[in-house]
């Protein structure tokens, strides 16, 4: 998995809750491979229930012998290695028997970095992006406008309002036309160096190829600043704002980790299982910790079943973090 570093500084009508401060990035990624079958096209999204949730901690002083403390400072002086913490931590969690799971995480507080995503052949794990592909879409149209020296004409503002906050297909539609369809998305994601994401077919917009770490090369765009992305600042201004309004009721996923920022998910049933595609990308802040986040996942038996995976591996990744200091 490619790593990503920050300069310093559907429609489904669904669950709610949306800037970036400076610092190197950290990349965690994790998969939990399963073999599913790849089952017909479908575009997009369909209707599922609000999930809340949230992560909280808390900090126990202790008083400590000199000999308790050194121990402890040697400790802490030793390498961590992010990679081992997450598998450790990711493979103790529940999975059902065919669902797949990948974690992508930025702390920008600690500034560290691992990735872990391999699937069957060692190779990156790729998922359905669903509806989450609807920010890649926005990123894609604002990069050309900013390439023909324009802003956004008022019929494209408002399905891009459409698209990210009620996640409306058909505004959707008309933008993925609007940028070239899978030839202006895969042209955007070279220059956001989204390596390992392969545009949808046709019309398919929401069978989009994508894994988490570009997931989160894409949140880095947007959440960034000038060094480090190829938006402008008025571009990212404007994606946070309608990522930073999700509809109530569309507020689930990521935002379970922590007070989530910025959001948007995905989700869809696979017509020839049965089984369904949940995603979330976000940013969320936690005890003081900045995150970028993205769990993508497939194969679960019901929406809230995917649900419930993701909000899981979220929290569990954002816990699980805290091990690398």
């Amino acid at each position: 998995m490619s790593r990503h570093r920050l300069a310093p500084s559907g429609r489904g009508s669904l669950p709610r809750r949306a800037a970036f401060p400076a610092a190197a990035a950290a990349v965690v990624c994790l998969t939990v491979w399963t073999a599913t079958g790849f089952p017909s096209p479908v575009r997009g999204d369909s209707d599922a229930v609000p999930r809340s949730g949230g992560l909280t901690r808390s900090a126990t002083a202790a008083l400590e012998s000199p000999s308790a403390a050194s121990s402890r400072a040697g400790a802490s002086s030793r390498t961590v290695d992010p990679d081992q913490v997450l598998t450790r931590r990711l493979a103790a969690l529940p999975k059902p028997a065919k669902a797949s799971v990948s974690v992508a995480l930025i702390d920008l507080k600690d500034g560290r970095e691992a990735d872990y995503g391999v699937g069957v052949g060692k190779t990156t794990a790729t998922y359905d992006t669903a509806s989450i592909v609807k920010v890649n879409i926005l990123v894609a149209l604002l990069l050309q406008a900013q390439d023909e020296h324009r802003a956004l004409t008022t019929a494209e503002k408002t399905r891009a309002t459409k698209m990210i906050k009620v996640s409306d297909n058909e505004s959707a539609d008309a933008l993925w036309r609007a940028i070239g369809k899978g030839d202006g998305l895969d042209a955007a994601n070279r220059r956001l160096g989204m390596t390992g994401t392969t545009a949808g077919s046709g019309p398919l917009w929401g069978l989009t190829q994508s894994t988490a770490a570009d997931q989160i090369a894409l949140l880095s765009a947007v959440f960034g600043d000038d060094a480090t992305s190829p938006l402008t600042a008025a571009s990212r201004t404007y994606v946070r704002s309608l990522m930073g309004g999700i509809e109530p009721g569309q507020d689930w996923g990521v935002s379970a980790a922590g007070t989530v920022t910025g959001l948007k998910n995905g989700w869809l049933s696979r017509s020839a299982t049965g089984l369904w595609d949940v995603n979330s990308i976000g940013r969320i802040v936690v005890d003081g910790h900045t995150y970028l986040l993205a769990v993508l996942s497939r194969g679960s038996v019901s929406m809230e079943a995917g649900i419930s995976l993701v909000e899981k591996a979220a929290t569990t990744a954002v816990s699980a973090s805290r091990e690398w200091v």
